[in-house]
């Protein structure tokens, strides 16, 4: 991986000795070097196109004041650096070991504790980076060195320097496709999400040995990258649940870093903390369970909506598009969050089918419910329906208006009272999300209930039946994703595993049970009614 000087290269830059080539980037070449006390340092020598010009040398002498702040165990920290030289150069502190992308090449992919220990660190990493103000934008293997088992982070905040010359001559974000998030590619602005996502990446190819959105021609990666169609196969549980989170399109639906950290610590860099639970996840894992880290046991707060002692924030930084964005697209994403009809996400990877079929169970058991609903009380049930839908397309609007606010400015101890406070607007928001929801699902409920009354079955039969139908269509309905996506968070984890599946299944159909036994002894209830239409 070394190489030696070549015999017409400098080999003194400023007050350093410039001792062996130890690689070269797209920002510069690495040496090995000695400065004027003896200590042993990478100077890196900075591409004239990085850093060409008076304004750009400006640029990089700002960033050095925030950089050579940075100080932690898990970074190669800035020691120096000279923008006005005339070679500009920065140098850091030493790492001798391999990047995580030969180590992985080396010695295969890191699970078990490794994996855990890896992951802390760089996110602990990250966090020091943060806290400065300064985002990395260049998280990637090629980026992370090896120091025995424990992973160092480099280049943090030189991306921004390159980032703000805007590489004009290829048109292209300085970046690796793969790593870079999505909201990059289609030319937004970054933020710390962005830097969860290409750190999600780097761990997912630490735990497999593959990029996480394979192989291939550059525009097929970001293409895979900003659909959201990651590979995280192989990857032991809990970790491949929270990467997966980690590399979601949305980035108002990625963990943030906090909750990453208050998740990892326990399990890598600060064993003595209590365990908490896996992002997105209510249960808390079992203290006295240490190699099974997602084994639930007790209730703990939300992460999401947890209180945080206040943290630096880094401010907004500016982005530079890599890809021109669809207008089209990105004008249409804007008016479904104006009127509370998002998007469908992109699909997430495919569970095992064992899961798939349990969720599917469990998805028609509900309808079942509902269906006994409809056929037992049809104007009460069809209310609830109606409030059900609204309150939790409101408070999805809410928790991600709460969520968009964080990746600028970090945690705050008011989000929660902030989000209570915040519902009614989002409320609002919410109302044509929900007639629109609604009236799709109802219509095919009729559509059914018409069919019954057709083939001339009694009154319960045919509500049941149209019941169950609006319940499959409220799941699958246009902008049904802020009422599908609250649902899916408390009952798709009960799916994993066939017990939780089997009880929850199991307590939908008694209801549904219940419900029927009502209809048969008592009949239909039109309250508030005395008799039902057209004289039913």
């Amino acid at each position: 991986m070394t190489a030696q000087q070549q015999p017409h290269a400098p080999t003194q830059v400023g007050a350093y000795t410039l001792l062996t080539r130890l690689g070269e980037g797209g920002m510069g070449i690495v040496h090995l070097a000695q400065g004027p006390d003896g200590r042993r340092v990478a100077l890196k020598v900075l591409r004239p196109q990085i850093v060409g010009d008076q304004e750009a040398r400006g640029r990089l002498a700002r960033e050095v004041s925030s950089l050579t702040r940075v100080r932690s165990p898990w970074i190669a920290e800035m020691l120096a650096a000279d923008p006005w030289a005339e070679v500009p150069y920065v140098v850091t502190r030493y790492v001798p070991g391999l990047s995580l992308h030969d180590h992985v090449g080396t010695e295969g992919p890191v699970s078990g504790s490794d994996l855990y220990w890896l992951a802390g660190c760089l996110a602990e990493g990250l966090a020091a980076v943060h806290a400065v103000g300064v985002l990395h934008r260049d998280i990637k293997p090629g980026n992370v060195l090896m120091e025995g088992r424990t992973p160092i982070l480099i280049d943090f905040g030189l991306a921004r320097v390159a980032d703000d010359v805007r590489l004009t001559q290829t048109g292209w974000l300085l970046g690796t496709p793969g790593y870079l998030a999505p909201e990059i590619l289609y030319g937004d602005e970054a933020t710390p999400a962005a830097d969860v996502h290409a750190w999600a990446a780097t761990v997912a190819y630490a735990a497999s040995g593959r990029a996480p959105y394979g192989r291939g021609p550059a525009m097929a990666v970001m293409d895979r990258t900003r659909r959201g169609q990651h590979d995280l196969a192989g990857i032991e549980q809990p970790v491949a649940d929270v990467l997966a989170a980690a590399l979601h399109p949305d980035p108002l639906e990625r963990p943030l870093l906090e909750e990453l950290l208050a998740w990892l610590r326990p399990l890598s860099t600060r064993p003595e903390l209590p365990r908490v639970a896996p992002p997105g996840q209510l249960f808390a894992a079992r203290p006295d369970e240490p190699d099974e880290p997602d084994e639930p046991d007790e209730f703990t707060l939300p992460l999401a909506l947890a209180p945080a002692p206040p943290m630096a924030a880094p401010p907004t930084m500016p982005g530079t598009p890599a890809v021109s964005p669809d207008a089209v697209t990105r004008m249409e994403r804007e008016f479904d969050d104006a009127w509370g009809l998002a998007p469908e996400p992109p699909p997430e990877p495919k569970p095992p089918l064992a899961e798939r079929l349990r969720r599917s169970t469990a998805i028609g058991s509900g309808a079942l419910a509902l269906g006994a609903g409809v056929a037992t009380a049809p104007w009460v049930a069809l209310v609830t329906v109606v409030v059900a839908v609204w309150l939790l397309r409101a408070g999805s609007l809410a928790a991600s208006a709460v969520a968009q606010r964080r990746t600028v400015r970090g945690v705050k101890w008011y989000d929660g009272p902030r989000w209570l406070i915040s519902s009614p607007w989002h409320g609002v928001r919410a109302v044509t999300g929900t007639v629109v929801l609604v009236t799709w699902s109802a219509a095919l409920g009729i559509a059914v209930g018409l069919l019954g009354y057709a083939l001339a079955l009694d009154v319960p039969t045919t509500l049941g039946a149209a019941g169950a139908t609006m319940g499959l269509a409220l799941w699958s309905g246009p902008g049904g994703s802020r009422f599908r996506s609250p649902i899916s968070r408390a009952l798709f984890p009960l799916c994993r595993t066939p017990l939780p599946w089997a009880l929850t299944c199991a307590a939908l159909l008694a209801l549904a049970a219940l419900l029927s036994a009502l209809v048969v002894s008592n009949g239909v209830d039109w309250m508030p009614w005395v008799g039902g239409p057209f004289g039913l």
